[in-house]
């Protein structure tokens, strides 16, 4: 864990930050010092994350598909907290599909929000930190490591966040002129109420999926929020273009040893 204070002076946006792993993260940036801007498409669990951030915070809704939305939610949490230095890519769609079932339109939600989405507010930032000349800023995007093994069911947020990971790796190279690292992290099972209900609703199922995880054991949000921090953080001031897997081991091949 972070010392308190580390992130002090950074203004930090997260998408998707009013539940799960956005929360997580949006308020650990808070704990550490940062001011925390959350974005997304509820303004309910946006309020209610603002109003556990223990530094100034701001909510704005927008749906990070739309290129002018993203500008107009970058405007709003500028003019509240000051210029933006830090940027979480969390906003997520997917569900369970057979690449056959899958209709033209559930293909372009999940990439629009995970891709386009992600570019829209990378870019956005990228803009910004350039035409202040540069700065000590940095992207963090959250993928899975189905973007390079696969992922039989959600071929629409596979075929996506293998988009994310090349973006990540383009952005760092392109942008650290700027002094903007751009990393991603590529989360395990998570246990939080959402993933217990989808992933694993029956202890059997719970149990298969635990015997596929070296470590044994799901991980939790204040985990993955820990690595979103140290990643923002001067802690990692040499880390650019990597991704970074938090997943008890569960995407290596285990073999005969499980």
């Amino acid at each position: 864990m972070l010392p308190d204070g580390t992130l002090s002076g950074r203004v930090a946006l997260v998408t998707g930050g009013g539940s799960g792993l956005g929360r997580a993260m949006a308020l650990e940036l808070g704990r550490l010092g940062a001011k925390v801007a959350v974005v997304g498409r509820r303004r309910e669990p946006l309020d209610a994350t603002v109003a556990s951030l223990p530094n100034e915070g701001y909510a704005v809704q927008a749906d990070v598909r739309d290129p002018g939305a993203v500008a107009a939610a970058f405007d709003a949490a500028e003019e509240a907290l000051g210029p933006l230095t830090t940027l979480v890519n969390n906003a997520a769609g997917n569900f369970l599909v057979r690449a056959e079932d899958l209709s033209p339109n559930g293909w372009r939600a999940v990439v629009g929000i995970v891709l386009d989405g992600t570019f829209h507010c990378s870019r956005e930032l990228g803009r910004r930190v350039a035409n202040r000349g540069g700065d000590n800023a940095q992207i963090v995007n959250m993928v899975a490591t189905y973007a390079w093994t696969g992922g039989p069911g959600t071929v629409h947020s596979a075929a996506a966040k293998a988009g994310v990971v090349n973006l990540t790796r383009t952005l760092a190279v392109e942008w650290a002129r700027h002094g903007i690292r751009v990393n991603a992290i590529a989360p395990g099972p998570i246990d939080t109420e959402e993933t217990r209900a989808r992933l694993w609703p029956t202890e059997e199922m719970k149990e298969q999926l635990l015997r596929r995880i070296p470590l044994g054991r799901f991980g939790g949000e204040e985990e993955i929020a820990h690595a979103c921090a140290y990643l923002v953080s001067d802690f990692a001031g040499y880390v650019t273009g990597d991704v970074l897997t938090v997943d008890g081991g569960a995407w290596l091949e285990t073999g005969m040893f499980r």
